[in-house]
């Protein structure tokens, strides 16, 4: 039987290490699904119930494995759906590449069904490579490059196949003018910056006497080195969302968080200090960093296009974040007195009692913060932990204590709805034999969690640990939105965009022969939790939360809580506990740490 190409399509991603693949059937795949048959299944095909949601089962699977992410849909509308969770690849620096069908050649140009113009679609998502095979030959090349372009510039990338090239024979490019042979293979390289660079850089940093350190994802494998780094220098470190598993927290010095869903103390390391540096990290809001002219900075990033961005620093150190640090420590003074890094440590350990003053509040039924925090003493310590976007990313940034060997991450710069539960998935297929946890606000379970966990329950079985816990936040509230309306719009919160219905999602879970628990009181939080962990199977926990709990920003002033106040007291005076029990009164025991200063 002769090999036809999408057979050596899957062979070349079985040759490149691939073994899964997140898709959705269609026709505009048909070759490619029977020859996954004629493959026995191999790359393992893993059957979302929409190509969103694959998108995002492969950037989970990306950024919890460090390997290629895959996914496949139809032509047209499979395509199209594939958009969201790719533009979360590019975003985040995650390599993901899309395979997708056409309309047969005969008729493309036809305005035939399904036809859609793939390129123009893809144009940017997938800017680094994308291609159309419309002949045998142009493999193995064009998934050769596809594959060495993603892990490269840690992106998108893009192979256009249509229907009937699926069925040709496959024949290799020969030794003929015009033909583009292949080869396998990457080799591991790193880069350094000039020694003259990092001499300058170290002058920088041997100069300040209040030394900040922000990580992002891009420091992930230079722990140690950061570790070292931030020892010498006295210096505090703040994490961006995405390096929030990068050290951990445990680390006295280590400030948490940064930006609008930041700590306090990571907030005070930017403000107070007089030298800045930033390891692997692109974080976008430059009014959490340090006031122009206030500190001299230096940037170290792997990525020349993104170096020089942000902050004005001084020195743009490119290379690999390990390589470079090992390179700079040596020249770096540590004569330094312990004043700023003890303020540093005093500034986290008042911080860790505000979080534990603030879990504690009463709330109506209950506190979302205390189910986050009393999830924290019990996270397993191989847990992977994914967040979606919303307020429940507030306390997945605030409450939770990433300690080594823990993995976790959301949606960083596009911050989309609905990548939770996908996230957690692709993760369960990265590390089949460790326990992952997906906080998720009942906007997005609805959005699209909900028919994920069908996903979910189908394969249960393939996983060592068979431990999937979704956490939703019922608030009946799309929250973030709502607090955004009422501290930068200074508008009450409008119902009809606001208000979502309460779904009873615990009894979902267990219409599929899932666990599903439903916590209405807080003293039932911590069994809920326990309930979770313990299962046999995926579970779905449903904590009924108060949307009344604002997600205070790092630097809230009383003036702005006031302001927000008054809002509310405007024309949304009926909802929740915090105007029943006096507003002023609710802020304040939310704000512990941010007086009237």
């Amino acid at each position: 039987m002769s090999t036809k190409v999408s057979d050596h399509i899957l062979q070349r991603l079985r040759e490149w290490g691939v073994d899964h693949v997140f898709g959705y059937p269609g026709d505009g795949i048909n070759g490619l699904l029977a020859a996954w048959g004629r493959a026995e299944n191999q790359p393992r095909f893993v059957q979302s119930r929409h190509e969103e949601m694959s998108a995002f089962e492969a950037v989970g699977y990306a950024k919890f494995s460090g390997r290629l992410g895959v996914c496949v849909a139809t032509s047209g509308p499979g395509a199209i759906h594939l958009l969201n969770g790719l533009y979360d690849a590019k975003l985040d620096h995650v390599p993901v590449l899309a395979i997708v069908g056409q309309t047969h050649r005969t008729a493309m140009g036809g305005s035939y069904q399904q036809e859609v113009d793939l390129h123009t679609l893809f144009k940017d998502v997938a800017s680094d490579f994308i291609e159309t095979v419309t002949v045998p030959e142009q493999l193995p090349n064009v998934i050769d490059r596809a594959i060495r372009t993603a892990y490269a510039r840690r992106s998108p990338t893009a192979i256009i196949v249509p229907g009937d090239v699926q069925e040709l024979d496959y024949s290799p490019p020969t030794h003929e003018f015009k033909m583009v042979p292949s080869s396998l293979g990457r080799s591991s390289w790193t880069a350094v910056p000039s020694e003259d660079s990092l001499q300058r850089a170290a002058e920088i940093l041997n100069s300040g006497d209040k030394v900040a350190i922000l990580v992002g994802q891009g420091a992930a494998g230079a722990r140690a080195e950061v570790e070292r780094i931030a020892e010498v220098l006295k210096a505090g470190v703040a994490k961006a969302l995405l390096g929030k598993d990068v050290l951990s927290d445990e680390l006295p010095y280590v400030t948490g968080s940064i930006g609008l869903l930041g700590t306090r103390p990571s907030y005070e390391l930017m403000r107070d200090c007089d030298t800045l540096l930033t390891i692997g990290s692109s974080f976008p809001y430059t009014q959490f960093m340090p006031e122009f002219g206030k500190a001299r900075g230096v940037q170290i990033d792997i990525d020349p296009h993104m170096v020089g961005m942000r902050y004005p620093y001084e020195v743009n150190l490119v290379g690999d974040a390990k390589a470079t640090l090992e390179r700079l420590i040596p020249m770096i003074d540590p004569a330094r007195g312990p004043e700023w890094y003890d303020t540093v440590c005093d500034n986290v350990s008042r911080w860790r009692e505000v979080m534990v003053r603030r879990a504690q509040q009463s709330a109506d039924p209950i506190n979302p913060e205390y189910v986050t925090h009393a999830l924290d003493a019990l996270l397993p310590e191989n847990a992977i932990v994914t967040s979606d976007s919303g307020s429940a990313a507030n306390w997945y940034a605030r409450h939770l204590t990433m300690r080594p060997g823990m993995r976790s991450s959301l949606s960083g710069t596009l911050a989309t709805m609905g990548p939770g539960v996908p996230y957690a998935i692709g993760a369960k297929f990265a590390h089949p034999d460790r326990p992952a946890i997906a906080l998720v606000g009942d906007g997005a379970m609805q959005m699209n969690g909900l028919a994920e966990m069908i996903t979910a329950a189908k394969y249960r079985h393939a996983w060592e640990d068979p431990r999937l816990i979704v956490a939703v936040f019922n608030n009946r509230d799309l929250n973030q939105v709502t607090w955004e309306m009422r501290a930068m719009e200074g508008a009450p919160s409008f119902l009809p965009s606001q208000e979502i219905p309460d779904v009873q999602y615990a009894a979902f879970a267990r219409s599929l022969g899932l666990t599903g628990v439903r916590v209405e009181k807080p003293e039932d939080v911590e069994a809920g939790w326990r309930a979770g962990l313990e299962a046999d199977g995926p579970a779905v926990i449903e904590f009924l939360t108060d949307p009344a709990v604002p997600p205070i920003p790092p630097h809230a002033t009383w003036e702005q809580m006031e302001a927000t106040a008054a809002s509310i007291l405007k024309g949304d005076a009926d909802r929740g506990s915090m105007i029943k029990q006096g507003l002023k009164a609710k802020v304040q025991e939310f704000l512990p740490g941010h007086d009237k200063k």
